[in-house]
C-alpha cells in the first residue's frame, strides 16, 4: 500500500483521504529565493501560511522579496558554491526560525550554448559548482534539522536531465547529477521519516531562459529542434505552484509541463531513437558547426 501511495504522489494523482503535508506554520528554506522560480515559490508558500527562509547571493533581490512579502520572511545572503558560507546561512536561518521543515535546493545557472569541444573548462566547472555541488552544499547542513522535524527536501533538476542536449552538455550533465542526488536522498532519508523529491521542468519563462534562448540565435534554433508540444513555456508562477503542490504531496517526483511526461516515463526507449535521429540529422549537425565556428570567432 505504501508503494502505491508513493506512486500516486509521484504521478501527481490525488491521494485517498486527501492526505496533505500542510506548510502553514512550517519553515521552508529556498535557495535562489531572490528571483525566478525561487521568488515565485516563496510567494506561493507564503500565501499558504509558511515561514519562508530565502537564500540568494543577491542581497538587493532578497531585500525586495522581504519587502514584498512582509511578515514570516527570513533572509540570508550566501553563494551556494561557498560551502562554509551556505552552511552558516542554513544554520543561522534554522536558529532564527526554530528549525527547518522543508528545504528546496533551487539555485542554478544556465550557460550560453556551447559544445564540450569549445566550452571554457572554467565555465563547465562553474555550472557544476552551482547546480550540483551547490545543491549538496545546501542540503547537507539542513539534514539534521529535517530529520528532527520529519520534513521534506526538494532538489530542482530539469527535463534536461533526460533529453539529448546538443550545445548544452554542461547543463544537461549537471541536471542529471542533481536527479541522482535527489534519488539518493529519497532512499537514504526514508528511514528517518524524511521525504525527498526531484522537480523536473521544461522551459520556464525566466530571465535566465530568455537570455539563453531568446537572446541567442543559436539558442533559438536549438529550442526549435524540440517537438512543438515541448516548446511550450510555463511561467515561474506556474512552476512554483506545481512545486508547492508537490511539497504538499511529499512527492518523490514532479514534472511540468505535462507534455514532458511520456518522454520522462519512457526515456529508456525514446532516447535511443532520439539520439540516433539527432546524430544523423543534418540540421543539428549544421547548428553544432555554426556554434563551434562562432566560438572560434570569439
Amino acid at each position: 500500500m505504501t508503494v502505491v501511495l508513493a506512486t500516486l504522489r509521484d504521478l501527481g494523482l490525488p491521494l485517498p483521504g486527501g492526505r496533505t503535508y500542510r506548510v502553514a506554520g512550517r519553515t521552508v528554506l529556498i535557495t535562489g529565493g531572490g528571483a525566478g522560480i525561487g521568488r515565485a515559490l516563496a510567494r506561493v508558500l507564503h500565501a499558504r501560511g509558511a515561514v519562508v527562509a530565502l537564500v540568494d547571493r543577491d542581497g538587493a533581490a532578497l531585500e525586495a522579496a522581504a519587502e514584498e512579502l512582509g511578515d514570516r520572511v527570513l533572509t540570508a545572503v550566501a553563494d551556494v558554491r561557498d560551502r562554509d558560507g551556505i552552511a552558516s546561512a542554513v544554520r543561522g536561518l534554522a536558529g532564527r526560525a526554530g528549525g527547518l521543515d522543508v528545504v528546496v535546493a533551487n539555485a542554478g545557472v544556465t550557460p550560453p550554448p556551447a559544445t564540450l569541444r569549445q566550452i571554457e573548462p572554467g565555465e563547465f566547472d562553474r555550472v557544476l559548482a552551482v547546480n550540483v555541488t551547490g545543491a549538496f552544499n545546501t542540503v547537507r547542513p539542513a539534514l539534521d534539522h529535517l530529520i528532527a522535524r520529519r520534513g521534506h527536501v526538494v532538489v530542482v533538476s530539469s527535463a534536461a536531465a533526460f533529453v539529448p542536449g546538443p550545445g548544452g552538455a554542461a547543463y544537461m550533465v549537471s541536471k542529471a547529477a542533481v536527479e541522482q542526488l535527489g534519488r539518493a536522498l529519497r532512499l537514504e532519508l526514508a528511514g528517518h521519516g524524511v521525504t525527498a523529491g526531484v522537480a523536473y521542468f521544461g522551459v520556464v519563462d525566466t530571465q535566465l531562459a530568455r537570455t539563453t534562448l531568446d537572446d541567442d540565435p543559436i539558442g533559438q534554433a536549438l529550442e526549435k529542434r524540440l517537438p512543438p508540444p515541448l516548446r511550450r513555456r510555463i511561467t515561474a508562477v506556474e512552476a512554483a505552484t506545481v512545486l508547492a503542490d508537490a511539497i504538499a504531496r511529499r512527492a518523490g517526483r514532479t514534472l511540468a509541463p505535462a507534455a514532458w511526461q511520456p518522454w520522462a516515463l519512457l526515456r529508456g526507449v525514446v532516447n535511443v531513437a532520439a539520439d540516433a535521429y539527432l546524430a544523423a540529422d543534418r540540421r543539428t549537425q549544421a547548428l553544432i558547426r555554426e556554434l563551434e565556428e562562432r566560438g572560434k570567432a570569439g
